[in-house]
Formats: C-alpha cells, structure tokens, sequence
C-alpha cells in the first residue's frame, strides 16, 4: 500500500507540473525542461520447458533446473506486463552547466519481491558538468551492446549492473572517459560445506569502494569501449571457538565491447569480459566467491577464492525498413568454479534469441521471439535447456514540458 500511495503522489505532482508549465519552444540556456517518459508492454508466451517459478517471463540460465523436474512438469502459458516503466528526466541551467537529473523505474520485481509485478527502482542519479552521483549504469557495463529483443533479462554473458556511485567524467560525448567509486557487494556460495556449523559465523566485510573505469573511441563507424574494475572482498569468521576462517580476495575484470554500424541503420553487438569475483556485475551470473580445499594447512583446510568467469555476446540488429527489424545472436558465460563447489554449482549458461519486430507507428510495436538458454552443472554432467516463443506489445509516451527560468 505505501508504494501504491507514493506512485499517487508522483502522478499527482507530475499532472500539477503540467497544468502549470508552458509548452514552448526548447531554449535550454533559459529554460527549465522536463520530459516524462516510458511505455507499457506485455509479453505471452509458451516456455516449452521449465524455469524457477520466479523468473517465469524471462530466460535465464543460472534459473533452469539443476536437476531433473526440479520444477514440475514441462510446459507453460505466461502472461506478464512486468517490463512496463515510467520515467522523469529534468534539465536545469545553472552557472556550473546544465543540471541533468533522472528518476525511472519499473515492474519488475526482483530479489524479496522476486516474481511480483511491483515497484522496482531502475535510475536515481543526477549529473553537473563532469560529476555524476546516485543509482545508474556502472561504468564497467555498457549498455549499448544489449541487442534489439523483447526478452526482458537479456544476453548472459554481458556486464550489466547499476549501481550507486560517485562518477568523474574528464571526458564526454561520442569518445569519453570515466572513473567511478562504487557502491561493494559480493556473495559466496560454502558449497558442499553449507551445512558445517564452522561456518555459520562467517559475515562480508567491505572496507572499500568498488573502483571503475571505461574509455570509449566513438566515430561514424560506432565505437569500441574498454572498461575495467577492481574490488577488495573480505569476510570475517565471528566464531572464536574453531579454526579461523576469515580471509579476503581481489575482484578484477576487464570487458572489450563494440558496436559496428552497417548500412542505414543495423548494427552489431560485441563484448567479451574476463575476470575474477565480479559476478554480481554479470547479467546472469550465480557468486563471486567459492570455496578452495587446502587440506594440508591443518590451521585453514579450506578458504574463499575469487571465481574466474569468461562471458561473451555476439548480436546482430537488422532493419528492413521502417516497418520491419530482426536480431539474432548468442551469448555465453563460463565459470571455473573451486573444488569446494558442489557438484550441482552453476557451471556455464548459454542463451540465443531470434525475432521479428513491426513497427505500426513510431510509438507500438508488435514482436514474435523465439527464446532459448541452456546451463550445465559443475560436475555431476546435468544439462538442461529452455526453448520459447513470446509474443510482445509495446507502447511508448513521452511528453516535454518547459517553463521560463533564469540561470543561476
């Protein structure tokens, strides 16, 4: 009920803003602007297989069964409007440069609130000049590889994560560079220990930010970015009865991306990331941190160990003509995971996509999606697979909205 109640006051403030503003003519070195956008989407589709109930309109291979029936039977009808989303992006002058500002949100429920249709928080940030600060895209992820589909998770094997920062931008526009301070996390997985009390003490420590970078070179052709990350991860054993197991790693990764126009309009998706302990940056990636036996240290016979990760996409928009486009392409994330690992632990995902998507008029679209992922287990041999087809209507609104102001 207190997010039904807050989304009613954002509406309310949202109409009195426009009864009062006047829709002129952009002048943006005198003038407030604000713009209100987003779209509603449904999505029906038939999963020939099975996925974790919670994760029902998408495809994500760390979500698939990691043994036989482990959700039912196969088959599945689903209908979800989850992807719909709402925005504001505001823009003020000042005598520092233009005050740029978004707040956006979604459907989409995640973590506790995992399968609702609820309140999810996307983007709180604002930018002046060359700083950045609150909730957005982290500089190790590029957004621009995330391929023309209606499939809501995306490609498994790209960086995706937004995160709380503090961002510098010493350089902005098609070629930029950029630094940021980031908001840490990790988890860990005790494997086929999960069950010893020796372990029941143990608690994440974080000291420090994550650090992050990116440099992209833009020109007409497109671009290609690098970014990379480092983090320190520790975990400390509050139990001072047994052995001590307390201990830290370093997270590091590297992701080369690239997007290459074709044509008037296509473009194809690239991006390979490597790295260690950085699997809460992945779109869909299991925990950062595994266990390591080390059987002839009688004072610490097992540790944490950063896990190693390869994750690629390989994208291809295409566009018809107004009317018509297509994407296709595959993406893959492969662990290497510890000898503690149990032998059901995520190994490695696969995902693939295929559509067709018309355009009626500059703000629908219709689009059929054939969907399918794959994961195989550690080392018991399991593999399981998705295979899908999605049918998808989407509607876009924006509305801008100026008023008269003098900079400061």
């Amino acid at each position: 009920m207190k997010r039904i109640n807050t989304l009613l006051v954002v509406i309310t403030s949202l109409f009195a803003l426009q009864a009062t503003a006047q829709e002129v003519e952009p002048q943006p070195e005198k003038r407030v602007s604000m713009e209100i956008y987003g779209f509603t989407m449904m999505d029906a589709g038939y999963d020939f297989k099975q996925v974790h109930p919670d994760w029902f309109d998408v495809v994500r291979p760390t979500k698939l069964p990691s043994f036989k029936d482990e959700f039912g039977e196969d088959g599945e009808t689903y209908f979800s409007v989850r992807q719909s989303r709402l925005g504001v992006k505001g823009y003020l002058p000042t005598r520092f440069g233009e005050l740029k500002t978004t707040f956006e949100f979604e459907m989409f429920g995640t973590g506790v609130d995992a399968g609702q249709t609820t309140i999810r928080l996307r983007h709180a940030y604002g930018e002046l000049g060359k700083w950045g600060a609150g909730q957005y895209w982290s500089p190790f992820m590029d957004i621009d590889v995330f391929p023309n589909t209606v499939e809501y998770w995306g490609p498994n094997g790209m960086v995706f994560f937004r995160n709380v920062q503090i961002r510098y931008m010493p350089i902005q526009g098609d070629t930029r560079l950029t630094f940021a301070l980031e908001r840490p996390g990790a988890s860990a997985d005790q494997g086929i220990y999960a069950d010893r009390i020796e372990l029941a003490g143990i608690v994440p420590q974080f000291q420090l930010p994550d650090l992050s970078a990116e440099y992209r070179y833009g020109k007409k052709w497109g671009y290609v970015e690098l970014a990379g990350i480092v983090r320190r991860i520790e975990w400390v054993d509050k139990d001072t009865i047994s052995l001590d197991f307390s201990g830290d790693a370093t997270g590091w990764g590297l992701n080369l991306s690239s997007g290459i126009k074709f044509f008037k309009k296509d473009i194809l998706h690239l991006s390979v990331v490597y790295g260690e302990g950085i699997q809460n940056y992945m779109n869909d990636a299991p925990v950062d941190i595994g266990i390591q036996n080390q059987f002839d240290n009688p004072n610490q016979p097992i540790k944490g160990v950063a896990l190693p990760l390869l994750g690629i996409v390989a994208f291809y928009d295409r566009y018809w003509s107004d009317k018509f486009s297509s994407s296709v392409g595959y993406s893959m994330l492969d662990i290497d995971n510890s000898d503690g690992q149990a032998a059901s632990a995520f190994k490695k995902g696969q995902y693939a996509i295929g559509n067709i998507i018309y355009y009626p008029t500059a703000n629908a679209l219709m689009a059929l999606e054939y969907q399918w992922g794959s994961r195989d287990n550690f080392k018991d041999g399991w593999n399981s697979t998705d295979s899908r087809i999605q049918l998808t209507f989407k509607y876009n609104f924006s509305h801008k909205l100026y008023a008269e102001t003098t900079p400061e």
